[in-house]
């Protein structure tokens, strides 16, 4: 039985404490052994360098604790090993650049550069083994968390799909219930710690079987319909004696959306600057290899509707939609050249859209920026999708973060409409750092998957199904 998730935040304070703490030891010990006989030296620490280190300590240690929590690291319910060790080596990389800075900013010129390579690796390690410690712990005492899934009969399941084909070990599909679903549910009320509850069925089933759940304690899932999303950030008013809610527009505050406008410039300013190389670079090679133009321009639809032309490194033919008209892009695209294959897997190729950021067409976070053909066909399958236009289309976003690449429109239109809901440069600070992690995934960097097309949904052998 999976163990109630009592005390998370508690939890997480004292993970963050005890990584803090690992992390201040590290740097220590990598200064010391700069100056150990390891390295040729026998005096000890100079008094000017260990002065710059103390000086330097506290700064380092804020921001490897920002750096942490915002990469995602102390969420682990969602985590493989895997995933640990990259987020490990993208915040060592990140806090080692921070370190550089703060001791360029405070005129610690005399911090070691070679103590700071050494806590690199050092940290590295360490931190990673540690945080395995703690991932094997947090897996063992919390357990899997048993989900059943409640759907209607020859019923295409989104969620019985997802929870079957999830690379987390955290959520185990063990029941499907297609019928009779008190009794089932009654029935079987040890074997599962979680239920998603299915919008197809009849809503009085639905109440009935909610106030059962939580009268037993047992947590429900639902899918974040638009009602639902409609919902998230309200404003609690009493009219008399009658509570009600004022539901938020789906829009970001103005002062937010001129801090936000900056903040995209000034990034992006930096941004191109320090990349120029590899900007160059990418260009000779996509010229070199293959004929056409070095970067591909394609209208896209951005914030209130406009129209711009989006910059991209061509990783395709030039000649790719030239019969077949607008595709989306699949999985193992024949278009796509041998060196855009590359460029696709690191994101190299949308490196050019900074200089949309620049000018205003984008923003660093926010809804992929989709063409005029397919936001007109998506609008007519639902018309709630023109609500992403109210903010800039974006390099990034949390759909890229949270989703998947092969994710339908409908998936991703959620994710959109629920960054908008949830807006705070915070949140957009989250979404940047966690990005990086993506590079490393190869199934966020596919195209639409054949089980897209309606493939055969395999489940766990041990799963149960219910009529």
């Amino acid at each position: 039985m999976a163990r109630k998730d009592n005390f998370a935040k508690a939890e997480k304070l004292l993970m963050v404490i005890a990584d803090a703490v690992i992390f201040a030891g590290t740097l220590m010990a990598s200064i010391w052994l700069r100056f150990s006989p390891l390295f040729g030296w026998e005096k000890g620490i100079p008094g000017r360098n260990l002065e710059a280190v103390t000086s330097t300590l506290a700064y380092a240690v804020v921001g490897f604790i920002v750096i942490s929590v915002f990469s995602g690291i102390y969420v682990l319910y969602n985590k493989t090993p895997l995933d640990v060790a990259i987020i490990t080596l993208i915040d060592m990389v990140l806090v080692s650049l921070w370190i550089g800075a703060a001791t360029f900013a405070g005129s610690w010129i005399a911090f070691p550069r070679m103590g700071l390579v050494i806590n690199f690796v050092l940290g590295t390690l360490v931190l990673t083994l540690w945080r395995w410690i703690v991932y094997a712990v947090y897996r063992r005492v919390r357990g899997n968390n048993r989900v059943m899934v409640l759907t209607i009969p020859n019923h295409e399941s989104k969620a019985v799909r997802n929870f079957a084909s999830s690379r987390s070990p955290r959520h185990k599909l063990t029941h499907v219930v297609d019928g009779n679903y008190l009794d089932n549910v009654r029935a079987h009320l040890d074997e599962f710690d979680s239920v998603h509850v299915s919008d197809k069925i009849d809503v009085n089933t639905r109440r009935t079987i909610y106030d059962y759940l939580l009268d037993k304690d047992k947590q429900i899932f639902m899918t974040a319909d638009f009602q639902r999303l409609l919902t998230i950030n309200p404003n609690i008013m009493s009219i008399e004696d009658e509570s009600i809610m004022l539901v938020s527009p789906f829009k970001i505050p103005a002062e937010y959306d001129v801090l936000k406008r900056a903040v995209d410039f000034l990034i992006s300013l930096v941004g191109v600057v320090l990349i120029s190389p590899i900007l160059l670079i990418t260009a000779i090679l996509v010229k070199a290899t293959s004929p056409g133009p070095v970067f591909y321009k394609q209208i896209r639809i951005t914030k209130d509707g406009r129209e711009f032309e989006i910059l991209k490194f061509r990783s395709m033919a030039a000649n790719a939609e030239a019969k077949s008209g607008p595709m989306l892009a699949t999985s193992n695209d024949a278009r796509v050249t041998k060196v855009g294959k590359y460029l696709r897997s690191l994101r190299i190729d949308e490196l050019p859209q900074l200089i949309n950021v620049l000018r205003g067409d984008m923003s660093l976070v926010g809804p992929r920026p989709e063409r005029p053909f397919f936001v007109e066909r998506f609008t007519e399958i639902n018309p709630h999708y023109p609500l992403r236009h109210n903010v800039r289309a974006g390099v990034t976003g949390y759909a890229q973060v949270y989703g998947k690449y092969a994710s339908d429109f409908e998936s991703k239109l959620n994710f959109d409409l629920l960054y908008i809901k949830r807006y705070s440069p915070i949140l957009d600070l989250k979404i940047m750092l966690q990005t990086v992690k993506i590079l490393f995934d190869k199934v966020s960097s596919q195209g639409l998957e054949d089980e897209q097309a309606g493939g055969e949904v395999v489940l766990p052998a041990d799963t149960k199904i219910l009529h």
